[in-house]
């Protein structure tokens, strides 16, 4: 909606009591995902992560921005502070999904490596046997674990879909490499 009506990350007017509310529980997901992550609580942290998503979604069912054309400021407030989330929700679930946040980052206007990629790499010592390290280039990545405010006026790229839909009846025989057997 944003990119049809705006073409980019439109500015944020006066936020409401709403606005405000989901703003401070993306903030806050940093910490108590981050807290998670750090105790290995994976399926804690991204339900927390996901949590986050819902409440993107409340918060745009809640406020109905399709209905807003009569009020194009209110619009754009609305479509900003759910994108500042979406931005959020990309940084939170990095570290389960990679390679949807690199395009949710293009998405949005980014451009560059969002989350450098782990690579295992062989290395030795002097003297000693050869071992695996996880490496990568980090820093080139832009990814960091924080809130950063999207910028009002950022090219948005047309939306597409970032998985590929399965096939229906894959539920039912599997894939060929793994084959359900009844």
């Amino acid at each position: 909606m944003a990119h049809r009506n705006n073409g980019a990350i439109p500015p944020a007017g006066p936020l409401l009591d709403v606005d405000h509310e989901l703003l401070r529980t993306s903030r806050n997901a940093f910490d108590t995902v981050g807290a998670l992550l750090g105790r290995n609580r994976f399926k804690l942290a991204i339900s927390e992560a996901m949590r986050v998503v819902g409440a993107a979604n409340k918060y745009l069912s809640d406020t109905e921005p399709w209905k807003l054309a009569d009020d194009p400021g209110r619009r754009d407030t609305v479509l900003h502070t759910a994108l500042q989330v979406v931005s959020d929700a990309n940084t939170l679930l990095t570290p389960f999904l990679p390679h949807a946040a690199q395009k949710v980052h293009e998405a949005l206007g980014g451009s560059g490596v969002w989350a450098a990629e782990p690579e295992i790499r062989e290395v030795n010592e002097e003297g000693g046997p050869d071992y695996p390290v996880i490496m990568g280039d980090y820093a080139s990545e832009q990814a960091r674990w924080e809130s950063r405010p999207i910028t009002a006026g950022t090219s948005l790229q047309r939306p597409t879909p970032l998985f590929a839909k399965l096939d229906e009846t894959l539920g039912e025989t599997g894939p060929d490499w793994s084959p359900i057997e009844r």
